[in-house]
């Protein structure tokens, strides 16, 4: 049993959540996730699309119609082996500034020290009218409200931090992000039976018309803006003219009111 422990302290807060969604009490939760992604990402075009972070040992794009897809793994496995993938750190993504046209990002932010970082690497690498995918636990939830009674035994799911909606999209706006879309889903409590979550489905269809808010899960999608940049045309030959034609009316010569010109008359 301490040697079992022992292994848990090594290994990294990725390779322990990697390990959770591998159980049989987060199958029902990947295969909404899997789901609702697959939806969602049919709608988006492009030539190329990432995935920062691999679920459950399992990549989300096969939904996509985009047919170049990126895997970028955040721990070394063969995830990444059986699609073009890479393994790197989500905070310096080793891919060119605008390249990618969607960027997928399922249960990343929560569970890095410096989530903004990661979003900025995303804007970075998208472009112009590309379209960030996330995909969070909900703080406003049961998971939520269980996240905050076992946070201090530091296991997978609950040693990561939730962010709210509001934060989300408060950065997504500073870094000139639209948001296109917000979901959230699957209202049923984590626990560990799935003949219990099996029995609790029924949750799911009363909490998306009575506590939809509530969702255990949010998905965002938000579009990168292209800020055009408009010349200023300046009037520089009109106020020419008119200052020429005030000088030239100064300098004609007497006119016909007066005396030396009736003189010469």
């Amino acid at each position: 049993m301490s040697d079992e422990i022992t292994i848990k302290k090594n290994l990294t807060v990725r390779q322990q959540l990697q390990m959770w969604f591998e159980a049989e009490q987060a199958a029902l939760l990947l295969a909404d996730e899997r789901k609702i992604l697959t939806q969602r990402l049919y709608a988006l075009f492009g030539y190329h699309i990432l995935q920062v972070g691999n679920i459950g040992g399992q990549h989300f794009l096969d939904g996509s119609k985009i047919s170049h897809k990126l895997l970028a793994s955040l721990i070394s496995d063969e995830a990444a082996e059986k699609i073009s993938g890479f393994c790197c750190d989500c905070n310096n993504l080793p891919v060119a500034s605008d390249s990618i046209d969607v960027v997928v990002l399922p249960h990343v932010l929560e569970f890095e020290a410096n989530p903004h970082q990661v979003l900025r690497e995303s804007e970075r690498i998208l472009i112009g009218e590309g379209h960030v995918v996330i995909m969070s636990f909900n703080p406003l939830s049961l998971w939520g409200l269980w996240r905050l009674v076992l946070a201090w035994r530091e296991k997978p799911p609950w040693q990561g931090h939730y962010i709210g909606l509001t934060r989300i999209k408060d950065w997504l706006k500073l870094l000139d992000f639209e948001i296109i879309k917000i979901e959230r889903f699957y209202f049923r409590p984590p626990l560990r039976s799935l003949k219990l979550l099996q029995k609790l489905e029924f949750m799911e269809q009363l909490g998306s018309y009575c506590w939809p808010w509530f969702g255990g899960v949010y998905l965002l999608i938000a579009k990168k803006r292209v800020v055009p940049l408009t010349p200023i045309k300046l009037q520089w030959r009109s106020r020419r003219q008119m200052i020429a034609t005030g000088v030239a009316g100064t300098t004609t010569g007497m006119t016909p009111h007066d005396d030396s010109y009736q003189t010469k008359k």
